[in-house]
């Protein structure tokens, strides 16, 4: 029972902070994403405001299934060897943490598969200083050091600032004047899409690395399915 209560803990911190990320973007302020209506509320005093009331429970249950393992681990850690009677205490959180967690997958699922992504207000809200740490690894690989090739980043930062440009915008000169290592073939660290693409590695943000995980994902889930 107490493993899996700390699995289903576990669960629940990915999806509660799964959440979090969901419901501030797609806040006014970001507007990254847009909720489908099935999964949100209209304010009771603001009627233009869409309140995520379904994300907003996620991260309230997590609370409850979070309760629910710390009770256990409070039964068990006063316990000698073998069965005891105060065992019987683990049914109770058990059954409620599987309702639970059933309950906020069913939500979380339909959450994801309804959800507008806004591409456009993504896009607007990149910068070019996102990519800095592009430029110091741009660095390593004409074989600087990352601590100096760090240093040598944030000078290109001071030096745009100065300048008043952004990052993307100091001559190859500019750049030279902070390490010769800087060459023409610079002008591709500053591409969002070249440097999504870049780590291909398991795990990696490019597009064939996130499709291979999720191939993975699924056939671990058909396997699973298999099993039951």
């Amino acid at each position: 029972a107490v493993e899996f209560l700390f699995v289903a803990t576990l669960m629940m911190t990915h999806l509660s902070r799964m959440a979090e990320d969901l419901i501030i973007y797609s806040t006014s302020e970001f507007g990254f994403l847009t909720l489908s209506d099935a999964f949100i509320a209209t304010s009771s005093l603001m009627p233009q405001k869409r309140n995520p009331n379904s994300l907003e429970l996620i991260r309230s249950k997590t609370g409850r299934v979070f309760g629910r393992f710390a009770s256990i681990l409070m039964v068990l850690k006063g316990l000698p060897s073998t069965y005891n009677k105060d065992l019987q205490e683990d049914k109770e959180a058990v059954f409620d943490v599987v309702d639970t967690l059933t309950a906020v997958l069913q939500v979380a699922a339909g959450v994801i598969s309804t959800l507008q992504i806004n591409k456009g207000k993504m896009e607007k809200a990149l910068t070019p200083e996102m990519l800095s740490t592009d430029l110091a690894l741009y660095l390593v690989r004409k074989g600087m050091p990352f601590r100096q090739a760090h240093i040598a980043s944030g000078k290109a930062i001071r030096l745009a600032e100065t300048k008043g440009i952004t990052i993307n915008n100091l001559t190859l000169e500019d750049l030279k004047s902070i390490s010769p290592l800087f060459g023409s073939d610079v002008s591709q660290v500053f591409s969002f899409i070249n440097s999504v693409e870049q780590y291909k590695a398991p795990g990696g943000t490019a597009k064939s690395s996130v499709t291979a995980q999720i191939e993975q994902l699924r056939e671990l889930m058909k396997k699973l399915r298999e099993q039951a």
